[in-house]
């Protein structure tokens, strides 16, 4: 008999602040280790925190952002435990109270793994969270073969813990979701959220339950999840692992495992500690804070969310709903995609189509990133006026834009000039056709007949006898037109 699986995540994100939470130390990635340190973030006796506004705000409106609620008053509070990455034994955190509470991440379709989007078992749901609390960051912990390294210019961090509730149930779910969550507080301005520079990084509780009715299963969390398709991987690998113990007659427990992704395995690390083995109590050094008056100030600072801008492109632009969620999926794709559907005539969904499927395309070929287009949105704006003026046919509009990333300094106009590509007197072209069509009566016949991708044979002829490259489009249609 088949199990249910129940999974939680629990996020930690850093928040994009100048300083660190609870002092004047610069945050940073990359820089010579322990250089970025003072006695506050060292936990030297004596040394005492102060409160970073900007963390707050940034946290509460994640909060906005995923329809959180925010309590009056929120307290800080320290976790005791013992580890290397925290000197002072105990970390400064928020308990009861946090900053944010209750809310929900949509999951979004294009998030999914391209191997069930066709397939997803919930389409439209929403997974809910718990809360949303800040924290400061630990040190980094480099482990060799006989030693380990600390780098405390990590620690302090302004760290989001995000806590979903157990509404998951697969590893596409929860990759959907840290996909979904990732974008939201990109877009938001809330975190770089990268993955590769540890500033977001995923706990996930997994248990497994016979049928709905059951109780949930013993909880296992999985650490060490440095990716999101590790996280898939390891959900995968732990509900077939604690299946096939229980199948034995194998009772699981409580407990905390390390995911090891090269072997593709997870490790038992200790049985897991409940909240009152942290001894939590309130911190002694930092005043509560009353929410109304920040969240009164962020609330100017909400932006669209992705759903929302995907939601108006559909609207305003007439793009199709898969087109509409992948221009809105990325911030500076959406702001060029904006600004080449204000070019005066070009309808959005051409604007998107083009933008999609043939410059994107021909920047990822350079490893160019749209945020670093040579090109402006005007520029292209332009070169898809020729097409929508009859200038240019849509084959002949992506030579031109490959001729225009070699010297973006120029004019569509000019390029495609110097290309070949002019309008054709028409008069002219109207002669060339009636000299093909009568030199060619056995084609004619056959398109008569039905053959109508025989009409394209035609215009090649016509493309060979003009004096430059007129658009095959036009030339086409003339031909149609004789013939009919």
């Amino acid at each position: 008999m088949p199990y249910l699986v129940t999974i939680g995540l629990e996020v930690h994100c850093q928040v994009k602040t100048r300083t660190k939470m609870f002092c004047a130390c610069e945050t940073s990635f990359g820089e010579e280790p322990n250089t970025r340190t003072c006695p506050v973030c060292l936990g030297l006796p004596g040394a005492l925190p102060v409160l970073n506004r900007h963390a707050i705000e940034k946290t509460l409106l994640a909060g906005l952002m995923l329809d959180c609620g925010s309590p009056e008053i929120s307290r800080w509070d320290r976790k005791s435990y013992f580890y290397p990455d925290m000197p002072k034994n105990f970390q400064t955190t928020q308990m009861d109270f946090p900053l944010c509470i209750g809310g929900e991440v949509p999951l979004y379709e294009h998030c999914y793994p391209t191997d069930v989007r066709k397939n997803i078992p919930r389409p439209g749901f929403k997974v809910r969270l718990n809360r949303i609390h800040l924290e400061e960051d630990v040190a980094k912990s480099t482990h060799l073969g006989s030693s380990s390294l600390i780098d405390f210019n990590r620690a302090g961090t302004p760290l989001m813990e995000i806590v979903s509730e157990p509404d998951i149930e697969s590893g596409e779910e929860a990759t959907a979701y840290l996909r979904s969550l990732q974008m939201i507080l990109q877009q938001g301005g809330i975190s770089d959220a990268d993955m590769e520079k540890g500033q977001l990084r995923a706990d996930v509780n997994i248990s497994l339950r016979r049928k709905a009715s059951d109780p949930l299963g013993a909880k296992i969390e999985l650490k060490n999840l440095n990716s999101i398709s590790a996280v898939r991987r390891a959900i995968q690998y732990e509900t077939e692992r604690q299946a096939e113990e229980l199948d034995a007659g194998i009772p699981q427990i409580q407990s905390t495992r390390r995911w090891d992704d090269d072997r593709g395995e997870s490790q038992l690390m200790r049985t897991k500690e409940d909240a009152h083995d942290y001894r939590y109590f309130t911190c002694p050094d930092l005043l509560p804070v009353v929410t109304a008056p920040l969240l009164e100030k962020v609330r100017a600072m909400l932006t669209e969310r992705p759903h929302e801008r995907a939601a108006r492109y559909e609207k305003d632009f007439g793009v199709s709903a898969y087109d509409a969620s992948v221009l809105s999926s990325d911030l500076p794709l959406a702001d060029y995609f904006e600004a080449l559907a204000a070019t005066p005539g070009l309808p959005g969904k051409k604007a998107a189509n083009f933008l999609l499927n043939t410059l994107l395309g021909t920047l990822n070929e350079r490893s160019v990133a749209i945020a670093d287009s040579p090109l402006s949105a005007e520029k292209v704006g332009g070169l898809l006026s020729l097409v929508e003026g009859g200038t240019l046919a849509l084959s002949q509009a992506r030579e031109v834009l490959v001729a225009l990333l070699e010297a973006p300094e120029k004019d569509p106009a000019a390029v495609a000039k110097e290309l070949g590509f002019e309008p054709t007197d028409a008069g002219e072209l109207d002669t060339l056709c009636d000299q093909v069509i009568a030199a060619n009566p056995e084609k004619v016949a056959e398109i008569k007949g039905g053959n109508e991708k025989l009409l394209n044979w035609l215009t090649g002829q016509v493309m060979k006898a003009a004096p430059n490259k007129p658009n095959p489009k036009q030339v086409t249609d003339l031909l149609k037109g004789k013939l009919q």
